[in-house]
């Protein structure tokens, strides 16, 4: 299944030295140019953590979301060709927290609290969701093959109907919104006979919004259904879909049955095939584009730095000296939108570029506005 990772080795010398030099690069850039301007007008308070040095350096991570029981856990199995410690699979929600499967030399488990301590793992701002995540959390290392080129995330499934209204005890979007900020590509699981897009799904995908570019999806179980009906189950999938994913391309979508069993229906055997190697190709070129997609998310980083400095400049001339500061603040939070405005006109700068604006009013606190001004 996985030739290609002993296929690629006489490259891999070169390849890897090219990645590193480059991962090296924007570490030091980030490091002297883009951190001081970022804790200059506190970016890391309204947006993001600061990036360490494990961010620059882990491997590609490739981030799995999906409901129960659409084969999530199956998956990474499939890919690794062997079981992985933690790995649980059943019919009913067994992965109810965040697994990451990375690659080590013994075999063993790291608890969320130990994770994110560790500062050669890429997880240590995860601290922040609290111990109501973290105890959810788990790293699963072995010794794999196709581990010494990328990580793998497994989620909790998602939840549908009545389960929806549990709380999980922590904010689940976020930590999506968390990990698609920091993974190379999102793969969207779903199963041929469970097309619903719950609300919690639903919220999962939107947390992903601004990196459509790292999202495929996969149908599985497809082998469980005759043609005519995999049709239908398609375009039903894709009209479900473009409600909730908001751009104008298409997702690509995979096609096949991601397990070692046979498959049930063979008629579709060449298609699913095709399908299996389209997406391993996709996944196979991670770690040849890593330095790529971080160069891309630091230059991204660093257009949102820019305007957040433009905004909190702003704040700051406007606020008097002395008297009305109060009441200032709050007529300032209120006119951000027309802030925003004036700000595209007197810099240039694109629209799509500016934080949401709802958030930004939310985020800006009286509290947090006290350090603005300062």
């Amino acid at each position: 299944m996985f030739s290609w990772v002993k296929q690629e080795q006489g490259g891999r010398n070169k390849e890897g030295e090219m990645y590193q030099t480059v991962t090296e690069g924007l570490q030091s850039l980030y490091s002297k140019k883009l951190l001081p301007l970022e804790e200059t007008y506190l970016f890391h308070d309204f947006h993001s953590p600061a990036l360490e040095p494990a961010d620059f350096q882990s491997k590609p991570m490739v981030l799995l979301v999906g409901q129960y029981s659409t084969g999530k856990t199956t998956f990474i199995r499939y890919l690794l060709e062997q079981d992985f410690p933690g790995m649980r699979i059943g019919p009913e929600p067994t992965t109810d927290g965040f697994i990451a499967v990375m690659h080590g030399e013994t075999e063993g488990v790291i608890p969320g609290n130990a994770l994110v301590v560790d500062p050669n793992k890429p997880f240590r701002k995860l601290n922040a969701f609290g111990n109501a995540f973290l105890n959810r959390l788990i790293c699963s290392q072995m010794p794999n093959q196709v581990l010494q080129s990328i990580s793998i995330i497994d989620t909790p499934g998602i939840l549908s109907g009545e389960k929806q209204r549990l709380s999980r005890g922590y904010d689940f979007s976020e930590v999506l919104r968390w990990f698609g900020e920091r993974v190379d590509r999102i793969i969207l699981l779903f199963d041929a006979h469970k097309l619903d897009i719950s609300d919690e799904f639903s919220e999962a995908i939107k947390a992903f919004r601004g990196q459509d570019d790292k999202i495929r999806v996969v149908l599985n179980k497809a082998d469980q259904v005759d043609t005519q009906q995999l049709m239908r189950v398609y375009g039903a999938l894709m009209w479900s879909l473009g409600k909730v994913i908001n751009t104008p391309e298409v997702a690509r979508v995979y096609l096949g049955s991601f397990w070692a069993k046979p498959l049930q229906n063979s008629e579709n055997r060449r298609l699913f095939e095709a399908e299996t190697q389209d997406l391993f190709r996709d996944i196979q070129g991670l770690p040849r584009n890593a330095a790529l997609r971080k160069l891309n998310d630091l230059i991204k980083r660093a257009r949102l730095a820019k305007v957040h400095a433009y905004i909190i400049s702003h704040l700051k001339k406007e606020m008097p000296s002395l008297f009305g500061r109060e009441k200032k603040k709050e007529e300032l939070i209120m006119r951000l939108p027309e802030i925003y405005t004036i700000l595209q006109r007197e810099h240039h700068i694109s629209p799509g570029d500016f934080p949401n604006v709802t958030k930004m009013q939310v985020t800006l606190t009286p509290e947090l506005f006290v350090h603005v001004y300062i």
